[in-house]
């Protein structure tokens, strides 16, 4: 017969299993999001928004099953900090969900507009943003410390990566101003991506939390 204790391990291990499947929901919204913005796929954007639902919905079932384990249970502390750790990792992916959508809406108010350039370093901010996501969630999973330094220290990657787009996107503003509007869309879908790979360092500071008890910022040029 299974102890209180394994019953207890098992609640335990389905949450962050349901958390894991949240973080794919996100990635999945990501890279359809700047695959839509890519192509101008309108049809394809309206679908990013509508399944953010399904995001939102999926951080509601976790925090109550957070809750519903708070009040029938007696968690040691390391279980709390697990509990705590959890709730505040899934506002972080439902944010990164409302980041997709984002970039969904600006594919709608683009239109069909030619593009002002070729969007290379945007691809390349949603590659190293998912990557940030992928490895963040896989050392939470492992209670990896080391992992997660390394990983949130890529953020200044991404930083440098939507510093350039910036600049670079305003050279063509200064030099046509008919690309204003349209250029202004990529910056915003840029500070997205920025913003979700600012997300994934949370998790990593949620994983090192989780392990020593401390909560402390660490990618300090994160703005």
């Amino acid at each position: 017969m299974a102890t209180v204790r394994t019953l207890f391990d098992e609640e335990l291990r389905e949450l962050q299993q349901q958390l894991l499947l949240m973080g794919t929901l996100v990635d999945s919204a990501i890279e359809k999001a700047v695959d839509c913005l890519k192509r101008l796929d309108e049809t394809g954007a309206r679908e990013v928004m509508a399944n953010d639902v399904v995001i939102n919905q999926k951080r509601l079932e976790i925090e109550d099953r957070v809750v519903q384990i708070m009040a029938t249970q007696q968690p040691m502390a390391s279980d709390l900090r697990l509990l705590i750790a959890v709730l505040r990792i899934v506002v972080d992916l439902e944010r990164m969900g409302d980041h997709a959508e984002g970039i969904g809406k600006i594919v709608l108010l683009h239109g069909q507009q030619p593009l002002v350039k070729p969007l290379i370093d945007i691809p390349r901010m949603s590659i190293k943003a998912r990557e940030m996501l992928h490895g963040a969630l896989e050392a939470f999973s492992r209670r990896d410390v080391d992992a997660s330094l390394r990983i949130a220290m890529d953020d200044d990657e991404v930083d440098a990566l939507h510093d350039q787009i910036f600049h670079e996107l305003l050279v063509y503003m200064l030099r046509d101003p008919s690309t204003i509007e349209r250029a202004s869309y990529l910056m915003w879908a840029s500070h997205n991506l920025e913003r979700i790979a600012d997300r994934a360092t949370n998790i990593c500071e949620q994983t090192i939390y989780l392990v020593t008890g401390k909560m402390e910022e660490i990618n300090i040029s994160k703005y």
